[in-house]
Order: structure tokens, then sequence, then C-alpha cells
């Protein structure tokens, strides 16, 4: 299982903060951000292409073609500016 958390805009696009996702055939980033994009709107919007969201497994910031393993923490955010 994959823990998958949303947080800012993309938590409140999809009602949510938190969930457990299957792990079987998730090997990257990219293909937990599809399997989610499949849900229909608004995950379409937010994880297929319509918004940028960056991603961080286990704490880290990866690129999407990063690879997954059973039992990783992912978290979804969007892109923050501030000053």
């Amino acid at each position: 299982m994959l823990h998958v958390r949303m947080f800012a805009s993309i938590k409140e696009l999809t009602n949510t903060e938190e969930e457990f996702f299957p792990y079987e055939n998730i090997e990257t980033v990219t293909d937990l951000k599809k399997n989610l994009s499949l849900r229909g709107h608004p995950w379409e919007t937010v994880f297929g292409g319509g918004m940028v969201v960056k991603a961080a497994v286990n704490k880290q910031f990866v690129a999407d073609d990063f690879e997954l393993r059973d039992g990783d923490e992912v978290a979804f955010f969007p892109p923050v500016t501030g000053g």
C-alpha cells in the first residue's frame, strides 16, 4: 500500500486529505498520478495535467519518474510561492 497525502488546494479540490492506495501496477509517481486522474473530475483536472503538482516521497521532493516502493508515503503539493 502507498500512503497518499494531499495538501493545500489539491486537498480542497479533491476533498481528500489522505488515503491508502493499492501498490499493484504502480511503479513511479507518474503511474500514481495517472491512476488518480482516472477517477474523473476533479481528479483528472489535478493529476491529468491541468495543474502543476509537486510530489514528495517519504518527505523528500522527487521527480515524476521516481520509482515507488510498497509502504512509501507520497505527498502531493501545488506550487508554492512566497516571500
